[in-house]
């Protein structure tokens, strides 16, 4: 750097990544996306929109589709990153002013702690029933414990699975790039067996994919269609984000673009159809539909195969919980205090915030989870991407500079270190999607508002981000120091 950094805004966890470290390849962008996607939520994501009343081609469809469109904010966010080695919060300084940049980052921060909790209860789960199929207990022959309303056991498990996480972020960012490229083509030949033990078990693919849908007129499939697919977008708008907070250490913009590419739609698809087929398949096999893979897995006759399907999807919900649900918070809460607080001390910081946000409430309800989970936070994420590529692609035209993101009264200082253009729009973006979500909250009646405000809702993170983007994009040159 040509200007001393400010301390106040300068670690060397948040400092640009040198050239001589920027070594991931095409393959680890790849499989640090084929590590991410290959979960447990991932594999269920189908059932919530199955259980709306979509057929199973319906379903799989709508999170392609999902995922493709999150791809292109995706790509267009890790072009400065890669460009400029600067991780997400740093990259903020630059469209919400130097001190500003804390509030978007803790804002995506706060969802990443809530996903890190709902991985990890996940992750415990699988702990949890590995023990049962080799202790020969009966997992449903629990005591919740007040207050948490799980039994000590699952939470032991829960606790055990988070110091593994834990683990990994004290190991820091290149113990993360290991894990992902280890754990990536495992991953998917496990998906790929799973399939085979379903075709086998029900001797074919089995009654859901003769399910027919139950959105037989337009009025019924465009809502559930609009929800499904913001719901879907929603799943990855946080990555959308703070993407650069990994194509950082990119080799190139190629690299990046291809590696997600190759990486993100493909599997997300992939595993979510492996969750309809397996599932189908519990319907002949057990009698019932079972979504969740870890029930499917303990009910599998030798204990030992059991114990090594269920130990594979924890290293399948480490993998992702690791990359896709501590990095980001980690440099967000490093934003706030990069004197006192470092990466590691932030990824701390995220794994206790997990335990406190109770994520097994969150993730107990797939309905819940998807239509007012996923929505509700995309309903804020999609403005701030919107603010980040308008100002990066259409003010900037891709032009930064570095040093100046680290200085206290340098030229991203705006007004006080606030963009008051930038919270403008991300105040005006998030405004018409705040009905919907109070009707879809049950805090107020759909007859409180009119039903094309309630409606919206559907698409609350097109809604925002286009808004966002546009107002960013009037607002800067009229005010390019506000």
């Amino acid at each position: 750097m040509e200007k001393p950094p400010d301390p106040r805004l300068w670690n060397e966890d948040l400092a640009p990544v040198p050239a001589a470290r920027r070594t991931w390849t095409t393959w680890n962008i790849a499989a640090l996306w084929i590590g991410m996607a290959v979960c447990i939520t991932t594999y269920t994501l189908a059932s919530g929109l199955i259980g709306q009343g979509m057929d199973w081609s319906q379903a799989v469809l709508t999170i392609f589709l999902g995922n493709l469109i999150v791809l292109v904010p995706m790509a267009l966010n890790a072009h400065p990153g890669t460009a400029y080695g600067i991780p997400f919060p740093v990259l903020l300084r630059a469209s919400f002013g130097t001190l500003g940049s804390n509030i978007p980052a803790l804002m995506r921060g706060i969802v990443a702690c809530g996903w890190f909790g709902i991985q990890t209860w996940v992750g415990g789960s699988a702990v949890y029933s590995t023990a049962a199929v080799i202790f020969g207990f009966d997992p449903a022959q629990r005591t919740p414990l007040p207050v948490l309303g799980i039994s000590a056991g699952e939470f032991a498990c829960f606790l055990l699975f988070w110091a593994v996480n834990v683990y990994f972020i004290v190991r820091g960012m290149e113990s993360i790039k290991w894990l992902e490229a280890l754990s990536a083509p495992f991953l998917v030949a496990v998906g790929l067996a799973l399939v085979w033990w379903a075709w086998e078990a029900a001797d074919g693919f089995g009654p859901i994919f003769s399910q027919p849908s139950k959105l037989d007129s337009p009025e019924k499939f465009w809502p559930v269609f609009g929800a499904g697919l913001t719901a879907m977008v929603g799943y990855w708008a946080t990555l959308s984000l703070n993407i650069p907070d990994f194509s950082r250490f990119a080799r190139s913009q190629r690299d990046q673009i291809a590696g997600q590419a190759l990486g993100l739609p493909t599997t997300m698809t992939l595993y979510a159809f492996i969750g309809v087929v397996v599932t189908s398949a519990t319907v002949v096999v057990f009698g019932e539909a079972i979504w969740d893979p870890v029930q499917v897995i303990s009910r599998f006759n030798n204990p030992w195969i059991s114990a090594i399907a269920l130990v594979t999807l924890a290293v399948a919900t480490l993998s992702t919980n690791i990359a896709a649900n501590v990095v980001s918070p980690a440099n967000d809460f490093s934003n706030l205090a990069p004197r006192r607080i470092s990466f590691r001390t932030g990824g701390i910081i995220t794994a206790f915030l997990g335990i406190l946000m109770f994520p097994w409430k969150l993730y107990q309800d797939p309905s819940g989870y998807i239509f007012t989970w996923l929505i509700g936070y995309s309903a804020l994420l999609g403005p701030i991407a919107g603010i980040m590529i308008a100002d990066y692609f259409v003010w900037r035209r891709r032009r930064l500079e570095p040093e100046e993101l680290y200085i206290r009264n340098g030229a991203y200082s705006y007004t006080g270190g606030f963009s008051i253009v930038g919270f403008a729009s991300l105040a005006l973006a998030i405004l018409p999607n705040i009905p919907g979500f109070l009707v879809h909250v049950k805090l107020l009646a759909p007859s409180a508002f009119p039903a094309l405000v309630v409606d919206a809702y559907n698409y609350a993170w097109f809604v925002g981000f286009t808004l966002a983007f546009l107002l960013y994009s009037l607002l800067r040159p009229a005010f390019p120091n506000r």
